[in-house]
């Protein structure tokens, strides 16, 4: 450990002082390009980012892996949202018919035991993530940081189908959540990341793992937080990108997975 400094230690059983575990890796620029929406733009580095989480929302424990790209809306980086695939259904729609933020459901097993960290995410009988790994149990500081991270907020017309063709009861918007964290504690986790087909979660697929760039345990300190829309994206170049996948903003084919 740090000298004069230890990680943060919770009652037996807490559930709110879980660090999130963070995987970064790089995949292929034109990768990126082709799940964005049109005015969404490729993030200077061609990073997926992996977030394995236990958090209480409100105050009932949430499981989930978050999935992003990093991406540039009008000038600004931050990372734009392709899915929360998460096990407590009760915030699945609110969360999205709200805010638009793309929550799915999704079971996750994430723990850890002494050094030796593991987490795994499945959804519809594949299991698309792991990661097994040992923490440093070394504290690297960091100093407070604002995220930018971008959803699309959208409402297809009512119909018979949910056709893009039939236009929109609310057209594409992009929503901006900025969040303001300091740290807690963060360490390395020295591991891997394994990706697996999934038709339902396509990231071994569409955003195939060119080298895995790092792995860590991150206690934030939650500062402050903000979403507002930022603006309209083009209605008719994002109708292909209304299809999507269970909930994310993966691209399916009429609300499945594109085979």
């Amino acid at each position: 450990m740090s000298e004069n400094s230890s990680a943060p230690q919770g009652s037996p059983g807490e559930i709110l002082n879980w660090p999130m575990l963070k995987v970064v890796y790089r995949t292929d620029p034109e990768a990126i390009a082709a799940i964005l929406p049109p005015g969404i733009e490729p993030g200077a580095d061609p990073h997926v980012n992996l977030t394995f989480y236990l958090v209480p929302v409100p105050d009932e424990p949430e499981y989930g892996i978050l999935q992003t790209v990093n991406a540039d809306y009008n000038g600004l980086a931050g990372e734009y949202a392709l899915g929360y695939g998460i096990d407590q259904e009760s915030a699945i729609f609110i969360s999205r018919d709200h805010n638009g933020q793309p929550k799915y459901p999704c079971t996750t097993d994430y723990y850890r035991l002494g050094p030796s960290v593991t987490a795994r995410s499945h959804h519809q009988g594949y299991t698309f993530a792991e990661f097994r790994g040992t923490a440093s149990g070394e504290n690297a500081p960091l100093d407070e940081f604002d995220m930018h991270e971008w959803w699309v907020k959208f409402s297809l017309a009512v119909g018979v189908m949910p056709d893009p063709d039939q236009g929109y009861d609310f057209p594409p918007h992009v929503v901006h959540v900025r969040s303001r964290y300091g740290t807690a504690w963060r360490e390395r986790v020295d591991g891997e990341l394994v990706l697996r087909d999934s038709p339902w979660d396509p990231l071994a697929s569409r955003l195939p793992m060119r080298e895995q760039v790092s792995a860590h345990l991150w206690w934030p300190v939650f500062l402050d937080r903000e979403i507002k829309l930022a603006g309209k994206l083009d209605p008719e170049a994002f109708k292909p990108f209304a299809d999507t996948i269970s909930g994310s903003r993966w691209p399916g084919t009429r609300g499945g997975p594109r085979r």
